[in-house]
């Protein structure tokens, strides 16, 4: 193969990729911005939302990571032009991901008293309980909502989905703005209003997703017949064995960032602050690689529903350059920016936390650098993940994200972080070792997988 006739795929995988890429980003705004406002009362609050939300993350991994089952199932029926095992494919899914998203809510809830022995500062801790009741609720239409965008995404219908998200990120929006700082006559909440904002805009995107589609024509058919009796053992068992694997893999890699965040909380509320600050930066970025990712799901599921197994490795070859070409370039921005984007997080003019924010300020700015390095490494093993998934190979690379994440990468940050005077860069370096090592084993599960199919024709 030559490099022209991967390249040639780049503006079909982008066509499909970015209104994914558009309401990934949008959303990921929202949580920056919901992090600009909460920073602005403080580095307590910011740490309190940041100890929080890695609770809800874990349990989020779970249900997304489950949802994504429904896409490969749906592109390889779509490839086939089997309207009726897509419709069965939608509907078990949307069954399972609503008792997911319920089962979920309820781990959370019992679940919260563990972070008052997890070492962090106090204060954070007390603040972090009130909001993570909120946001903990706003998984149920969360994860039934992702059944409904893995269904339109597996149709190659990826615009659906990035509207509501606009739509819930406004809400957030708005809602945050009046309630966090107790603008008009709304009571000032702090973060409790930016917990009511993620909730109502999770139900807002639920219900704009539903009512598009069912009043879409191409979808009809797929919304017949629903019905609790028409749920069978094949195909829930079939959802699960590629679900569960799937929803494992991303619990593995949020459980690691999840980890970095206790870890800097134990060094100190500062380094955690920064933690928070740098890790949504890098959000946004690697927001790229997940529409990235969606596409190769996409295009590797109807390749393999239509047996075309040379194409589907040309296909998924061609994410894979491209995402490593997108992922260099904000490399380089985060190498230039490193010491200026801290300050967007920041009140610099705050005199009672002026010494605190300097301090988050100058950690941040290290640990933008390590993620310079490491994005390359993540957008690469997440669009590798999304070809081995439109595959419907999940449970070896299960494994491999378990080694790369917790055998090698977590153990470093371990050492790094709280043995060593690097602190929370060295927690970082732990991540970028993990994800280099996570890109490497699942590019080698992907040519043996794709080799053996090749040969097998």
């Amino acid at each position: 193969m030559t490099l022209q006739q991967y390249t040639r795929e780049f503006s079909y995988n982008l066509k499909l990729a970015y209104p994914i890429i558009l309401g990934m980003i949008g959303h990921t705004l929202v949580g920056i911005v919901d992090n600009i406002m909460v920073g602005k009362l403080g580095p307590t609050e910011l740490a309190a939302v940041s100890l929080g939300n890695s609770f809800v993350f874990i349990a989020m991994s779970l249900g997304v990571g489950f949802s994504t089952a429904l896409t490969p199932l749906i592109a390889e029926a779509d490839g086939e032009k089997n309207i009726e095992k897509g419709r069965s494919v939608f509907h078990h899914g949307l069954y399972l991901c609503s008792i997911l998203g319920i089962a979920l809510f309820i781990l959370i809830f019992f679940c919260k008293p563990l972070i008052a022995y997890m070492g962090q500062p106090e204060a954070v801790v007390e603040m972090a309980k009130p909001y993570l009741d909120i946001v903990g609720c706003s998984l149920i239409p969360l994860i039934m909502y992702q059944a409904y965008k893995q269904f339109a995404d597996g149709l190659s219908e990826t615009k659906y989905s990035m509207w509501a998200t606009i739509i819930g990120n406004l809400t957030n929006v708005v809602i945050n703005y009046f309630l966090i700082y107790g603008i008009w006559i709304f009571p000032q909440w702090g973060i409790i209003g930016a917990a009511v904002g993620t909730i109502a805009s999770r139900f807002v995107m639920l219900g704009f997703m539903h009512f598009v589609m069912v009043n879409k024509p191409k979808f009809h058919a797929y919304f017949e017949g629903f019905s609790l009796k028409e749920i069978n053992t094949a195909m829930r068992n079939r959802i699960i064995s590629l679900g569960l694997p799937s929803a494992m893999q991303m619990f593995f890699e949020v459980a690691l960032f999840t980890g970095a965040i206790w870890l800097c909380g134990i060094i100190g509320t500062t380094s955690q602050a920064a933690n928070q600050i740098a890790l949504s930066l890098a959000s946004l970025t690697f927001m790229f690689a997940m529409g990235l990712s969606v596409a190769a799901m996409i295009r590797v599921g109807n390749q393999k529903g239509l047996a075309d197994y040379k194409k589907l490795r040309t296909v998924a070859i061609s994410i894979f350059l491209l995402v490593v070409v997108i992922e260099i370039v904000f490399a380089l921005l985060f190498v230039a920016l490193h010491t200026t984007l801290p300050y967007m997080f920041i009140d610099i003019e705050d005199a009672q936390n002026f010494t605190k924010n300097l301090e988050v300020i100058a950690i941040a700015s290290q640990l933008l650098l390590v993620a310079a390095v490491f994005q390359i490494s993540d957008g690469l093993q997440v669009v590798i993940l999304g070809a081995l998934r439109g595959l419907q190979d999940a449970k070896i690379p299960m494994y491999i994200t378990f080694v790369a994440y917790w055998i090698i990468g977590f153990p470093i940050s371990i050492y790094l972080g709280l043995y060593t005077s690097l602190g929370a860069t060295g927690v970082w370096i732990g991540l970028l070792a993990g994800l280099t090592a996570a890109a490497i084993f699942l590019y080698i599960r992907f040519q043996k997988l794709t080799k053996r199919l090749i040969s097998g024709q």
